[in-house]
């Protein structure tokens, strides 16, 4: 029961490998010769252009009152102009520092309100020319709109006066959005907390390209420290000094009619959170030294509680510099996270803190405990709690009432606790969990904002809350609203999407939960909100037209099949527009795919998505080639099965060679699919699994690998879920990196890749060493490395020359494949 609360570039142009065949409507021969090089962005056909240049389903922000709602409309995909503004990379962060913010985000570039009762639309005056919003935040008393828009210069904040309909700039001074958003509302609505660039901060210091001497690391063998492999670490001082720069941050108070004073002086400070009474701030911030080991996340960090003058009155404490972590994926930083106001109290603190050292190889009892501590902060601090897993959320209620989630990802075992904050009645236990049963997610208790503006467990009545979740069940994915008595512990389902329709609910108007705001949609019909009434009876809110209409008449069907070992397997299996099995015959397909692990047979077999939703055509999937005439698998499963106390990964290649052969024959067997014709593609992990494919097997006749790593040996601390590192299991490193398998190789790989890829373990190292050793032992494979993109890719000129790509490596090699070549008057087999 997961509980959440509601660029420097290296080349000019793309690097574009050799030793590939001549594309589409050309002779085909084994060994064909390498296509030319191309002098810049190319663009796939017509179809794959609409789809990139589709326009994208607007956000939507709920009000307090829940009334109106805020929408803001998502740009298309920026120029690589844009994205190839120059980029610092600084302890893990990605910083723009002409403009002191982020890099990377995807900025709104509309705002207009929508009243939830008629579904009226509200214009917005006075808005920027060229909107970039960043981030957007209701105040407590719903009368102003508070966002943040992100230009050239700088980050301004920015005010919506809610009755007036009319935007205005709310403060002189340019934020600093580099580890916040920076900015945050008073409960009293008539002030905010902000995170400036210093005033006179300067000029960022100069790097010089002159070294003063070598970079030294040393390892005493007294501890460990098994990071994974992590990018954008600090190289030098002068990395640092820079680093201390770009994360100066001047604490300030601005009021509506835009006034702002200044709190004390500059430092690194990463957060500020106003008291829900409005009488204290809450800082943390990061302290020297700094490290060339550890990302920004390890740095010692301070907790302090300032007054609205910005004076210090309570410090509360600090982490260390850690730069040796435990391995496992259930290790955690060692001292205290999750340092929050709570929600149901004027001016509480609480914050959760390891009694393991974060460390998972330690046997105790209880790992983690739960504090709380009151103004004015001067008391021993309260124990909340104790327990044996990791906590993930705290959710607040009021004096009697608060859930505490925890969660131990080795066993899949969740757990929530009712608390009684203001008692000293023991913890009792409400849901034990196991997390890859989807089957029985309880799921996620509804928050509400209070009048200070606190999330808050939105309750029913005096004993029950509200939860809503996707409802997995062998049919799909059916999203509910239940209404959950703390007594009794048993529900009341007052709403379930109804097929032949998808609709999920993202928000209650009222406590009772008689109007809720829903999105309905279906495999032809795009999302919208609606308002559904008490009676059943919809009101529409949205008309947000169908964004790829060529496409509008794909088919799509979840379909079921077994694994040859029994466990049963489903996926999305997508046909195109007008497509007649009968009278067309088989097409070609492809097959898009991400491994999962699973402990259990059981939980592997669930079925996962719903048919009942609208056919996204996202650029970064494989829908768009149904467009060529192929059809697409999405999704179909491939879990990794480890029962017990077995490792998924001892059997990896074996059930991943289940998997997809089980896809592909029922595929085929359906009459829709060519065995002849079929390709298989995935990015990042899914890139991975697409060249272990190609290495082990003889069942596709090309592959499409994004952004993957293919050498283990390069992430030896582990991957994914992968807790061993690589000289406790060797072999299973070995066996699983398709980079030690090249030789085997016979079909055509295309490797896709960002050269600016941050993405811990797919280094674009990876892909140009496995690209280096297939074409030093003479196989077919092209390598794309796009300029200025990370993980994935955002500029609309490397989207459209990857679907160019891609779309010529599906025609060249499954689609229209070349012909054996003879040998000897002889075909080769």
């Amino acid at each position: 029961m997961p509980m959440k609360t509601t660029i420097l570039s290296s080349s000019l142009a793309l690097i574009l490998a050799f030793h590939v065949p001549a594309y589409l409507n050309s002779a085909h021969a084994a060994n064909a010769a390498p296509a030319k090089n191309l002098s810049g962005y190319q663009q796939p056909s017509e179809a794959l252009r609409a789809i990139a240049d589709a326009p994208r389903q607007p956000l939507m922000y709920l009000s307090p009152k829940r009334d109106l709602s805020a929408l803001v409309q998502r740009p298309a995909l920026p120029s690589i102009a844009q994205v190839a503004q120059v980029e610092l990379k600084l302890a893990g962060l990605r910083i723009h520092p002409r403009n002191y913010s982020a890099s990377r985000y995807m900025f709104g570039k509309d705002i207009w309100l929508v009243d939830n009762a008629s579904g009226a639309e509200i214009k917005i005056s006075g808005l920027p020319a060229r909107l970039a919003v960043a981030e957007l935040e209701w105040s407590p008393d719903q009368r102003h709109i508070a966002f943040t828009h992100v230009h050239a210069e700088g980050v301004e904040l920015w005010l919506i006066d809610v009755a007036r309909r009319q935007a205005r700039r709310a403060s002189p001074y340019f934020l600093n959005t580099v580890q916040s958003n920076g900015f945050t509302w008073l409960p009293d609505s008539q002030h905010l907390a902000l995170l400036l660039r210093p005033p006179r901060a300067g000029n960022p210091p100069p790097k010089s390209t002159v070294p003063s001497g070598p970079n030294v690391q040393e390892s005493l063998g007294r501890q460990r420290s098994q990071m994974r492999t992590i990018p954008d670490l600090l190289k030098d001082e002068g990395d640092a000094a820079l680093f201390e720069h770009y994360t100066t941050v001047q604490l300030a108070i601005a009021d509506l009619q835009g006034g702002s004073r200044l709190l004390g002086g500059p430092d690194q400070f990463t957060s500020v959170r106003p008291s829900p009474d409005g009488k204290f701030l809450l800082t943390s911030s990061l302290q020297k030294p700094w490290s060339y080991l550890v990302p920004a996340y390890y740095f010692s960090e301070r907790f302090e509680v300032r007054d609205m003058q910005g004076k210090l009155t309570h410090l509360l404490g600090s982490n260390p510099l850690q730069e040796t972590v435990p391995a496992g994926v259930d290790a955690e930083r060692n001292g205290m996270r999750n340092v929050r106001w709570r929600a149901d109290a004027p001016a509480t603190l609480s914050w959760v803190a390891t009694l393991d050292e974060g460390d998972p190889e330690r046997k105790v009892e209880q790992r983690e405990v739960l504090y709380s501590l009151a103004a004015p902060f001067t008391g021993k601090a309260q124990e909340l709690g104790r327990f044996a897993f990791r906590i993930q959320h705290v959710l607040w209620g009021d004096d009697n009432l608060a859930l505490v989630a925890e969660s131990w990802r080795k066993t899949r075992r969740e757990k929530v606790w009712r608390i009684a904050p203001n008692s000293k009645q023991a913890a009792e236990l409400l849901f034990d969990l196991n997390s890859e049963d989807r089957y029985a997610d309880p799921g996620e208790p509804v928050l509400s904002q209070d009048e200070r503006g606190q999330q808050r467990l939105l309750m029913a009545d005096a004993n029950s809350i509200w939860l809503h979740g996707n409802g997995a069940s062998p049919q799909g994915d059916r999203p509910f609203l239940d209404r959950f008595d703390l007594r009794s512990k048993k529900t009341e389902r007052v709403f379930q999407s109804t097929p032949p329709f998808y609709e999920k609910v993202h928000g209650l108007l009222d406590k009772q939960g008689q109007q809720l705001i829903i999105s309905r949609e279906a495999p032809q019909l795009q999302p919208n909100y609606h308002l559904r009434k008490a009676d059943g009876k919809l009101q529409a809110l949205t008309s947000f037209p169908h964004p790829y209409p060529h496409m509008a008449g794909v088919s799509k069907e979840k379909i079921h099949y077994k694994r040859k070992d029994g466990v049963d397997l489903s996926g999305d299996l997508y046909l195109p527009a007008g497509y007649d099995a009968k009278r067309d015959g088989p097409l070609p397909i492809l097959l898009w795919a991400y491994p999962h692990e699973f402990k259990s047979a059981k939980a592997a077999s669930q079925v996962q998505g719903s048919p009942y939703r609208f056919n996204n055509i996202s650029v970064g999937g494989p829908l768009p080639f149904l467009s060529m005439g192929f059809a697409v698998l999405d999704h179909p499963a491939m879990p990794i099965i480890g029962e017990g106390e077995k490792e998924p990964n001892d059997t990896f290649l074996p059930q991943l060679i289940a998997n997809a052969e089980a896809a592909l024959d029922a595929a085929v067997a359906m009459g829709v699919a060519r065995r002849d014709q079929a390709a298989v593609g995935g990015h990042s992990y899914g890139a991975f699994m697409t060249a272990n494919l190609l290495a082990h097997t003889r069942l596709f006749k090309a592959g499409l690998a994004r952004s993957g790593a293919y050498n283990r040996s390069l992430t030896p601390f582990g991957f994914q879920y992968e807790e061993r590192n690589f000289w406790q299991a060797r072999e299973v490193y070995h066996t699983m990196s398709p980079f030690e398998y090249a030789h085997k190789i016979e079909d055509a790989l295309l490797l896709v890749h960002g050269e600016q890829d941050n993405n811990a373990g797919t280094f674009p190292m990876q892909s140009e060493r496995m690209f280096q050793a297939m074409r030093g032992l003479g196989k077919r494979a092209r390598l794309v490395m796009l300029p200025n993109e990370s993980h994935g890719y955002r500029a609309r000129e490397s989207v459209l020359h990857m679907l160019y790509e891609s779309e010529n490596w599906l025609n060249a090699w499954v689609k229209n494949p070349p012909k054996p070549e003879a040998k000897n008057g002889e075909n080769k087999p």
